[in-house]
């Protein structure tokens, strides 16, 4: 009986943590909270990936003109209101946000 014991507790501690493993794996992906600047910047980045997403491979020169316009002024938007006060790990967040957002169709 003393030495099932050590065998049962370590099969009861690996049980509680297989079960938390799973358990946290069944679980959706927490959302981040972004800041109000954060979102702002989010659909200035979004808004650029579009236009860039129906002109993959042209210069802005080579896109009409209020697309031009539209896509300096959201480059615009995005160096002064978010790569110039944002941390750079905001920056990152952001950019893979997109990625991941376009990537899903969403």
């Amino acid at each position: 009986m003393v030495s099932i014991l050590p065998v049962a507790i370590v099969v009861a501690v690996g049980a509680a943590l297989f079960g938390s493993m799973a358990f946290q794996s069944l679980q959706p992906a927490q959302e981040v909270i972004l800041s109000p600047l954060e979102q702002k910047c989010q659909q200035i980045a979004n808004e650029g990936y579009k236009i860039h997403a129906l002109y993959p491979n042209a210069n802005p020169e080579d896109l009409p003109e209020t697309e031009m316009k539209r896509m300096l002024y959201l480059d615009e938007q995005w160096m002064t209101q978010c790569v110039a006060v944002l941390p750079s790990e905001s920056i990152f967040n952001i950019a893979n946000n997109v990625e991941r957002d376009l990537s899903l169709g969403e």
